[in-house]
């Protein structure tokens, strides 16, 4: 089978799934960190140092360590696993519902630590004329804060979104490789290496790597835009 050929028999469902995954986790994180950034860069906390370690440890441990932590957590042989179980009839693992989990754990300081720093570099005085119009903090958040760190929220959901689309460790070990409900493209280009089709690997390999290039490209260009435009 040539180039061609193979290209023509390319299955996309491995690369729909794959950014099934990258949207639905994009959008959990947002809600989830969005409020937890924000009280990061506003707190004078002595457990925030505590909260900030926990929320970037998923960058330093191996995929493996964190994937089989979390394998351990939603399997059946874990309370919780056993109660999403027994009273809702859900099972967490080898399913798109345990990818999306582990992906929202893996992900995690990719959407809160660009959100963490956009509000850290926030004018003081801005969000004190807020509070002193009798705006509640929430509103400030919304209506003050966000429209004003444009290039650190674009960054934190771009960055998040592509890097969820990457993953592999991690939603290989809670999710395995189920055909049309596990099987991303990067599990996907694993299988293709183990059984020596290189020729598969590498379209699907590449066409990653361009579109990783296109979503951090446009990042850049966006975030140069708007320097521009405050200078």
């Amino acid at each position: 089978m040539n180039f061609f050929d193979t290209l023509s028999n390319l299955e996309l469902e491995p690369f729909v799934l794959s950014f099934k995954l990258a949207f639905t986790t994009t959008l959990i994180l947002f809600i989830i960190a969005l409020p937890l950034a924000w009280w990061l860069s506003q707190t004078k906390s002595k457990a925030k140092p505590i909260l900030e370690a926990i929320t970037a440890l998923p960058i330093v441990l191996p995929p493996s360590v964190l994937g089989f932590y979390i394998l351990y957590t939603l399997s059946l042989n874990s309370p919780i696993g056993a109660f999403f179980d027994e009273y809702f009839g859900i099972k967490l693992v080898f399913n798109f519902t345990g990818l999306v989990i582990a992906s929202c754990f893996y992900s995690l300081p990719f959407m809160v630590q660009p959100l963490q720093s956009g509000f850290e570099t926030l004018n003081k005085n801005m969000l004190e004329a807020s509070y002193i119009s009798g705006k509640s903090k929430f509103t400030t958040l919304l209506y003050v804060a966000l429209p004003n760190i444009k290039p650190a929220l674009l960054t934190a959901i771009i960055v998040t979104f592509a890097h969820t689309v990457g993953e592999f460790g991690v939603v290989l070990m809670v999710g395995g490789s189920i055909p049309e409900e596990t099987k991303v493209a990067s599990v996907a280009i694993y299988e293709f290496v183990e059984i020596l089709d290189y020729e598969s690997a590498h379209i699907y390999s590449g066409i990653m790597v361009i579109l990783s290039f296109i979503v951090l490209f446009g990042v850049y260009v966006f975030n140069a835009k708007q320097k521009k435009t405050f200078i």
